[in-house]
């Protein structure tokens, strides 16, 4: 693919933004309030659990076989279709009258969720310059943690004023107008760039050959490392703090405090590894990460709390660009939908796996020790990173 015109990349990135904004926006505003509204319906505690690991397993697979029908058709069909599944889904939800169909929604959720990454990480990778890769995802970057910020804030007050039923019709509103707005995006790959048909040993040894190679290795595990850790502090950290004396208003401020400098380093971190590389950001995001989490149970002052989750948010921001600008970095354009797909997927996955284990080392060591103990993951990382990333 010919470089883009700046023009075209000036038009085009700022929709991908909003789009990305609106595609992840619905996932977040349920995170604070699916359990509720499971429990509301009659779900038991371990039916809860299993509800709301449901969007999970299948949204990885999903983010998989998702990049690999971008590399045969493009963007704009895969990306359009999650857009109309996820404002269905969100519609769905307001339908639900027992455990069953919430457990089925969710899945259909997953599955449509899985079509929006992909396509634009993709779209954002492909039309950006090749020296402003960093600042594209960079932009990316901020919308992820953007959609986080509302989506955290946003879904628990809209139903607590308004009730389960206007978040999820709102929820369908923002994901509509996400659909009209990607009907603005490219609509395919030139032709010479899609990548032709290959079985499925050709595709398995595809992801393998992406999972080994030097730069890919690093974005893969420390994208995984970064959302494994999440998980365990998402579950960990609100019983700590409790533990303290403290309330779910302190918790609330200390996600958002995470959430704030997740979005504002974003950028400034996506320009400067367009300028010394990717791997000083990365090595100092994931030190920073290992720092803030091994002294995080240390702290029992509210103040101090904020001081470690506003670290541990800049090292998510220095860390996120860097590792999404590796993926084009590394990748030709006939593959860039795969790799995209196992981005996203290794993401949802860290989320996904972290949570529970965490939660069990937390029970069996301690909730304090098994939050220090998160930041293994993230050293495994910066080795990885260490032993593979060039300067």
């Amino acid at each position: 693919m010919k470089e883009p015109e700046p023009a075209q990349s000036k038009r085009i990135l700022p929709i991908t933004s909003v789009v990305t904004f609106l595609g992840f926006l619905d996932t977040h505003l349920l995170i604070p309030v699916i359990a509720l509204y499971a429990s509301g319906l009659g779900a038991s505690v371990g039916i809860v659990g299993l509800i709301i690991g449901l969007y999970s397993i299948i949204n990885t697979p999903s983010n998989i076989l998702v990049g690999r029908l971008i590399d045969r058709m493009g963007y704009k069909m895969p990306l359009v279709a999650g857009l109309i599944g996820d404002a269905l889904a969100m519609f769905l939800y307001s339908l639900c009258h027992l455990p069953v169909h919430l457990a089925l929604v969710r899945v259909f959720h997953g599955l449509s969720g899985g079509m929006v990454g992909p396509p634009t990480m993709s779209i954002a990778a492909d039309y950006s310059g090749r020296k402003e890769k960093g600042k594209a995802m960079g932009f990316y970057g901020m919308a992820l943690a953007m959609a986080t910020l509302v989506g955290y804030g946003g879904g628990g007050f809209i139903a607590s004023r308004l009730g389960y039923q206007a978040l999820f019709l709102i929820g369908a509103v923002l994901l509509a107008v996400g659909v009209v707005l990607s009907l603005l995006l490219p609509n395919n790959k030139p032709k010479a760039a899609i990548a032709v048909r290959t079985t499925a040993g050709q595709a398995f040894s595809q992801f393998k050959g992406l999972l080994k190679r030097k730069g890919l290795s690093t974005a893969y595990g420390s994208v995984f490392a970064q959302y494994f850790t999440f998980g365990g502090v998402v579950t960990l950290l609100p019983i700590y703090v409790s533990s303290l004396g403290m309330e779910a208003f302190h918790v609330g401020m200390l996600l958002a405090t995470f959430a704030v400098m997740f979005l504002l380093a974003q950028f400034p971190s996506g320009a400067l590894s367009d300028r010394v590389g990717r791997r000083l950001p990365v090595m100092v995001g994931l030190c920073l990460s290992i720092v803030s989490l091994v002294v995080l149970p240390a702290i029992t002052s509210f103040p101090l709390l904020v001081v470690a989750m506003a670290i541990y948010g800049i090292a998510y921001g220095l860390l996120f660009p860097s590792i999404s600008a590796l993926i084009p970095d590394h990748t030709t354009l006939e593959e860039r939908g795969v790799a995209t797909g196992l981005f996203h997927a290794l993401l949802t996955a860290g989320v996904a796996i972290g949570a529970p284990v965490m939660g069990w080392v937390g029970g069996v060591v301690g909730i304090g020790p098994g939050l220090a103990l998160s930041a293994i993951v993230m050293f495994l990382a910066l080795v990885v990173g260490l032993s593979t990333l060039r300067r």
